[in-house]
């Protein structure tokens, strides 16, 4: 599992309300080249997304945990490999941390996580400091 922890000068619950309007991540990650959403409203356990990155396969994500104001995680599958990415915000005195991480599993997920590991490390970074300029400006 690779994870990424920044700690952003923002309220908790304004934190995660960026970090869930996931239709915009394109607009402040260099990471989601497009992201749409599959249903309309706000994002909930069972929410989809078919999400473009760069040099990445499309992919669409489903919500299985949701706990609201603090995390979500997603996972998207392909045969002999299941990616999950959980995104945790934590109340850390007037601001909040927030981690990152992503997992690979499945028969096949240690060699796709042996392919992709730099990129998914750059990954993590880029979308982790994206997170904190859009919520500090």
């Amino acid at each position: 599992m690779m994870t990424s922890t920044v700690t952003i000068a923002a309220p908790a619950q304004d934190v995660f309300d960026s970090y869930v309007d996931v239709q915009r991540w394109p607009a402040w990650s260099d990471t989601i080249t497009s992201l749409v959403r599959l249903e309309p409203g706000p994002l909930q356990l069972g929410s989809r997304a078919r999400i473009k990155q760069p040099k990445l396969r499309e992919a669409v994500w489903e919500v299985t945990e949701y706990t609201a104001g603090r995390s979500f995680t997603w996972v998207s599958r392909f045969p002999g490999v299941v990616s999950t990415a959980r995104h945790v915000v934590i109340p850390s005195g007037e601001g909040a941390t927030v981690t990152l991480s992503v997992e690979q599993s499945g028969p096949l997920g240690w060699l796709v996580g042996l392919l992709t590991n730099r990129l998914t490390e750059r990954y993590l970074a880029v979308e982790s400091a994206g997170l904190k300029r859009l919520c500090e400006r």
